[in-house]
């Protein structure tokens, strides 16, 4: 009797171990994915000053010497991406960017509403 007891607790605390582990794997990968453009769009409070990875396809870029902008779509939305020192990708790429959501960027003397000060990005 005392073994069955001992092997049923020892089943329950392996199973619980398990859910947890499984719940912590999951929040773990929704913390690496993209957020939709229209979700910052919408709302973007909730985003500003965090930190926020975007993929879609370049519409529109400018720059010099590595610093500039870009407007990316996702097919939900479009956002502009301030870059500093990493380069600006040519229209027609397709990227995902990792950055920090600002409000009220300029880019050389054009000032534009919620953006993305970029700290990388990745060309597909």
């Amino acid at each position: 009797m005392q073994h069955s007891i001992r092997t049923l607790r020892l089943k329950n605390m392996k199973q619980r171990t398990a859910l947890i582990v499984s719940i912590l794997c999951g929040a773990l990968l929704s913390a690496c994915g993209t957020v939709r453009i229209a979700r910052i769009n919408a709302d973007p409070a909730r985003y500003h000053n965090r930190d926020v990875r975007v993929a879609g396809q370049v519409t529109t870029s400018f720059g010099a010497l590595g610093t500039g902008g870009y407007q990316i779509d996702d097919g939900s939305g479009k956002i502009y991406v301030v870059s500093t020192g990493t380069g600006v990708p040519s229209k027609g790429s397709r990227v995902t960017v990792s950055g920090t959501v600002v409000n009220g960027a300029t880019i050389l003397g054009t000032a534009y509403g919620t953006t993305i000060r970029e700290h990388n990005h990745k060309m597909h």
